[in-house]
C-alpha cells in the first residue's frame, strides 16, 4: 500500500508517521502545501491512500481537488470539524480530529482496507491476468498539463490551452491561446515522449503544433507547407519537406 501525508505542521506529520509505522503502514512521501501537493501529484503516480490535513500553509486542501482528479482514498486529518460535510462528499474514508487517537486511526485504516484495498487487489490481479493472456495493450499516458514558475507562483496550463511548443535561443517554450509564451525546463526531444501524437505533431526541428490550433495551411517553397495558428505569429511555422507527407496523413487521422 502506497501512502503519503499532506500536512503543513511537520511535528504533526512525524507523529502521524510514527503511529502508522506501529500499524505497519509505511509512508512514502510528506507534502506540506497545496502547490507542492499539486506539483507532486502531477508528476507521480497517485498513491493508494492520502492522509490529508485540510488547512495547509497556502490554502485549503480542497483546492487540490479543483486541479486534479484524485483517485486515491482520503483520510482527512484536521483540528476543525467544520469541513466534515464537504470532506465526505469527496473520496474520503474517514475524518480524524487532531490530536489523532491511535485507536481511531486504526479504525480508519480498517475502513480503508474493507472499502478500497480488496477492490484494488482484485483490479490488480485482473490487470495482470489480462497482460498474461495478451488481452490488454500497454497503455501510454501523456502529459495533460504543464506547470511553470511565474515569479513566486506556479501556474498550470492544460495542454488544450497550448497552441504550440517551440525552441528559441536554446530555450524551449510553449505558446498559449491567450497569446503568451512560457519557458519550460525541458527539450523538444523530451516532449516527443510526453505529448499525445494524436494532438501534437512535430513539423520541424523547432516546432510542435496542436492540431486544434491550426487556422490555415498554404503551399511554401521547395514543396514545403506553411502553417498558421489561431494566435501564434512570433515566427513562421514551416513543415519540413521530408515531413509534409506524414503531416498530411496525420491531419487525416
Amino acid at each position: 500500500m502506497r501512502t503519503i501525508i499532506i500536512e503543513d505542521e511537520k511535528p504533526s506529520a512525524r507523529r502521524l508517521e510514527r503511529m502508522l509505522n506501529k500499524l505497519e503502514v509505511p509512508v512514502e512521501k510528506f507534502l506540506h502545501s497545496v502547490n507542492d501537493s499539486i506539483q507532486w501529484l502531477l508528476e507521480n503516480e497517485q498513491p493508494d491512500l492520502i492522509f490529508l490535513d485540510i488547512q495547509l500553509s497556502d490554502g485549503l486542501s480542497f483546492e487540490i481537488f479543483e486541479e486534479i482528479d484524485i483517485e486515491s482514498a482520503i483520510i482527512f486529518t484536521t483540528a476543525y470539524d467544520e469541513y466534515a460535510l464537504k470532506a465526505f462528499k469527496l473520496n474520503s474514508v474517514d475524518y480524524l480530529l487532531k490530536p489523532i487517537d491511535e485507536n481511531e486511526l486504526a479504525t480508519a485504516l480498517e475502513k480503508y482496507k474493507s472499502k478500497f484495498a480488496a477492490t484494488n487487489e482484485i483490479n490488480t490481479n485482473l490487470a495482470e491476468l489480462k497482460k498474461l493472456l495478451g488481452a490488454e495493450k500497454p497503455y501510454k499516458s501523456y502529459k495533460k498539463r504543464f506547470t511553470v514558475k511565474v515569479g513566486q507562483h506556479l501556474k498550470m496550463f492544460p495542454v488544450d490551452q497550448i497552441e504550440c511548443f517551440y525552441s528559441e535561443n536554446k530555450g524551449t517554450y510553449f505558446y498559449t491561446k491567450d497569446s503568451r509564451s512560457y519557458l519550460l525546463e525541458t527539450t523538444l526531444e523530451n516532449l516527443e515522449e510526453e505529448l499525445n501524437p494524436e494532438k501534437f505533431y512535430r513539423v520541424s526541428r523547432k516546432f510542435f503544433v496542436n492540431i486544434n490550433a491550426i487556422a490555415d495551411m498554404v503551399n511554401y517553397t521547395n514543396s514545403r507547407l506553411k502553417v498558421k495558428l489561431n494566435h501564434f505569429n512570433e515566427q513562421e511555422i514551416i513543415v519540413a519537406r521530408e515531413r509534409v507527407k506524414d503531416f498530411k496523413e496525420w491531419l487525416g487521422n
